[in-house]
């Protein structure tokens, strides 16, 4: 049986405590701030016009997303796949939330905001590295941000060597999409696409 509103979902749970409701910020404060320039990586979850959905992960050294104030993100946009999905996103519903992690730290950080693609020189200017100066900066303007509890991280034991998967027991992305494709994709190897990744990190 399918849950199709909101009275039946909520029958299934308790409400939250106050404290969950509580910790909702509208602007950045001194640890959110602290927790952005030490995460090297955060997840950009967008929506399309129609609701098209796109979650892509971005990295970089810690810090590389900048904070501007308490309440404007700068995230530099590294070279990709040119597929532009959430940039697109972005051009078309101006929304996007985001998911910053730490290794070896269980809870994570949210934000949610309003969002636009910026070729200003000073936005560019501060997100340049000692690899390049990007073609763009994702602006967010922060609405909602706050702490998520550990539960999700510590149920998966995500930093946990131990439970690390070696990268042999799956095949390489390139022989798996030569798999799905077909055609002229090449099956790279492993070791030759990260020397192909090299190229452009």
């Amino acid at each position: 049986m399918d849950i199709t509103s909101l009275d039946e979902l909520r029958t299934l749970y308790t409400s939250p405590r106050e404290r969950s409701v509580k910790k909702e910020l509208p602007q950045l404060d001194v640890h959110c701030t602290r927790f952005i320039a030490l995460s090297p990586m955060v997840v950009v979850a967008s929506a399309g016009d129609g609701l098209r959905l796109d979650a892509s992960p971005r990295g970089g050294e810690p810090g590389f997303v900048k904070v501007q104030g308490s309440s404007t993100l700068l995230i530099p946009d590294s070279p990709g796949n040119n597929r532009l999905d959430t940039l697109e996103n972005i051009l078309q519903t101006g929304q996007v939330g985001l998911l910053f992690l730490l290794p070896g730290v269980d809870e994570t950080l949210r934000v949610n905001g309003r969002a636009s693609l910026s070729t200003l020189d000073a936005d560019l200017a501060l997100c340049t590295d000692a690899k390049r100066r990007p073609k763009l900066v994702i602006r967010v303007t922060v609405q909602a941000v706050y702490l998520h509890c550990a539960k999700a991280l510590m149920r998966s034991a995500l930093w946990d060597p131990s439970r690390h998967v070696n990268r042999s027991v799956m095949p390489s992305m390139g022989e798996m999409m030569k798999e799905q494709i077909g055609g002229d994709i090449p099956a790279e190897t492993q070791a030759q696409m990260l020397e192909r990744y090299a190229q452009d990190l």
